[in-house]
């Protein structure tokens, strides 16, 4: 017994040493010797205080949750709260979820009564795919007869604000677009992480005329500015051309 037992513990003792100490050690070790600033956290400095990291979206917005115009927005989190790196992750809704993309009639949307219908009865004039709120504020996605919905004050129906149409509805109206301009996919949906610090080059470009209009500058200045800060693809072919807003923003208030 003990020929069995002397070598199995010595084993388990080898390997937790391996792995528990000497395994982390070796990689602690690599990662700041080779990269520091990445093993550390991203970490973005200005005059000695940590505005964020490079590595993890975070909301420009005024003390009301209001979008601050002179910034570039990121793109929309589902963490938390928002960009809540102790709750990322995503709405893992599937393409056709009303919770996403709307009621489309004839297919997901169903009458006052509770019954199917042709015609979405919550739909507003910006948004005929509206997804309808009790007066909690709770999402509706399945409405039967006895059902509270909340109204605004012209009687129309609360729409959920975080659908896609709704959320493009948003972005238009932020950066002054017309009605029928196509919207990124990146500016109405959330990353799988929630924390996503960078948007395509595209969307950086819908919002540079709202931004330069409000820090008076001109737009060829701030198309500029998004060229020089536009990140290229991984390995020269992997993933998509992105911003880095962060990055952008601190750029941008530099030129200040």
């Amino acid at each position: 017994m003990r020929r069995l037992i002397y070598p199995a513990v010595m084993l388990v003792a080898v390997f937790a040493v391996l792995t528990g100490i000497v395994y982390p050690l070796a990689v602690w070790a690599i990662g700041q010797g080779t990269m520091s600033y990445r093993a550390n956290g991203s970490f973005i400095t200005r005059n000695g205080q940590t505005v964020g990291s490079a590595l993890i979206g975070q909301r420009f917005t005024d003390k009301d949750g209001n979008p601050l115009v002179q910034y570039f927005q990121p793109r929309p989190s589902a963490a938390g709260a928002g960009y809540d790196p102790t709750a990322s992750g995503a709405t893992n809704l599937g393409p056709g979820d009303p919770r996403l993309v709307g009621f489309q009639p004839g297919f997901n949307s169903v009458g006052l009564d509770g019954n199917p219908s042709t015609t979405n009865p919550f739909a507003t004039a910006d948004d005929p795919y509206c997804v309808p709120t009790d007066p909690t504020g709770a999402v509706v996605t399945a409405p039967a007869s006895a059902q509270k919905y909340a109204r605004n004050k012209d009687g129309s129906y609360v729409c959920d604000p975080n659908t896609v149409p709704e959320r493009a509805i948003v972005y238009r109206q932020l950066n002054g677009l017309p009605p029928g301009t196509v919207i990124p996919v990146d500016a109405v949906t959330a990353s799988n992480s929630g924390l996503d610090p960078d948007i395509s080059v595209a969307n950086a470009r819908l919002q540079a005329a709202r931004v330069a209009q409000a820090r008076h500058l001109g737009l060829d200045a701030v198309i500029g500015l998004i060229t020089r800060h536009t990140d290229g693809h991984q390995l020269g072919f992997l993933n998509e051309q992105t911003v880095n807003v962060l990055d952008l923003n601190l750029a941008l208030d530099a030129l200040h």
